[in-house]
């Protein structure tokens, strides 16, 4: 997600989130604004200098700095202003225009279902809708049973968002709904495991070994500094993004190691927080360690001893379901709800 007002300032930073690798089939880019005006000339920017397939707008992140400024989930409690947003950036764009949003702003209050039939005429190509309200945050599960009412409802496309983590969610939430919902958008899910889409196509429960899992990091350190540099800002830079994932990774618990009742694996949810345990080979016990230090000698493995002094504290804290109020997996560089 791509503040529209930053990008508008020229911010390199910001410019960097919506450029286009050679490797992506499909491209679409999300911004996030709360003012036709600066939206609108955003797109146009947009427009004008980079290759997309499609343009998005961010009215789900939940995160206090958003929402005060009017944008995100705010615009939930302002559906004129969701409509303007819409039409007026639909007029300047080449491409598809979509956006994405919660069920509602507050807990007890759901309101999709209000505005979706209109929103074709409004400009927009898909919705995708994220199960959860602004007050949830990420600590309740996603109602899907909501996003189906609200898909039968609405008068285009409707991608569902939240909770997908396995392939069993993916059938039950997707494939058993698929005369109303389109398909879904993963975000949580590839961050903890992202080996998910392999599972879904495969339709199988990968018990993905931990040298497999390494091996993961290792392509992404190598990624890194590919894209960064190997000088000393790039390993840096490379080591901050790799732990700032990892945050999320030890998270998953290996399926060979849970048991089966009946045969069957239980249900897993990312909202679950399975004891600690020790895992089939050093590798595994590290990996699903909690500790940023463990995760530090890690990648000490992959890019070398981390310059002395050097500390890292967790941005997002993946344990966000527990604090309904926590900020920790709102609109920043790993939301790819990544990341409202």
């Amino acid at each position: 997600m791509a503040l529209a007002t930053s990008l508008l300032k020229g911010d390199a930073r910001e410019w960097a989130l919506v450029r286009r690798h050679k490797s992506e089939d499909i491209f679409g880019v999300q911004i996030c604004g709360g003012h036709s005006d600066s939206l609108g000339r955003c797109v146009q920017a947009l427009d004008d200098t980079i290759e997309c397939d499609f343009i998005d707008i961010n009215m789900g992140c939940p995160i206090d700095l958003i929402c005060n400024k009017g944008a995100g989930s705010m615009l939930l409690e302002k559906p004129k202003r969701m409509e303007e947003l819409v039409r007026s950036s639909n007029l300047i764009c080449s491409v598809p225009l979509t956006f994405k949003t919660r069920m509602g702003y507050k807990d007890t209050s759901r309101v999709a279902h209000t505005f979706v039939p209109r929103i074709k005429e409004w400009g927009a190509s898909a919705l995708t809708l994220h199960g959860r309200t602004r007050a949830q945050r990420y600590s309740r599960e996603a109602d899907w049973e909501y996003i189906r009412k609200v898909a039968d409802a609405s008068s285009v496309p409707i991608i569902g968002n939240g909770d997908i983590y396995t392939y069993h969610d993916y059938v039950e939430n997707v494939v058993k709904n698929q005369d109303s919902i389109a398909t879904c958008m993963i975000a949580r899910g590839a961050l903890v495991k992202p080996w998910i889409f392999t599972e879904i196509k495969e339709q199988r429960n990968w018990d993905i070994s931990s040298h497999e899992r390494f091996e993961i990091l290792k392509d992404f350190a190598r990624f890194g500094l590919e894209h960064w540099g190997s000088d000393e800002r790039g390993v840096e830079q490379t080591r901050r993004f790799l732990l700032e994932w990892m945050s999320f990774t030890y998270r998953y618990t290996p399926v060979g190691i849970l048991e089966t009742i009946n045969g069957q694996l239980p249900n897993v949810s990312m909202t679950q927080r399975p004891p600690k345990f020790v895992g089939r080979d050093d590798m595994e016990t590290m990996l699903a360690s909690d500790d940023a230090s463990v995760w530090c000698d890690l990648c000490e493995k992959l890019l070398g001893k981390a310059p002395e002094g050097w500390k890292f504290t967790p941005k997002h804290k993946s344990n966000a379901y527990k604090n309904a109020n926590s900020e920790s997996e709102g609109g920043m560089a790993f939301e790819m709800e990544s990341n409202g």
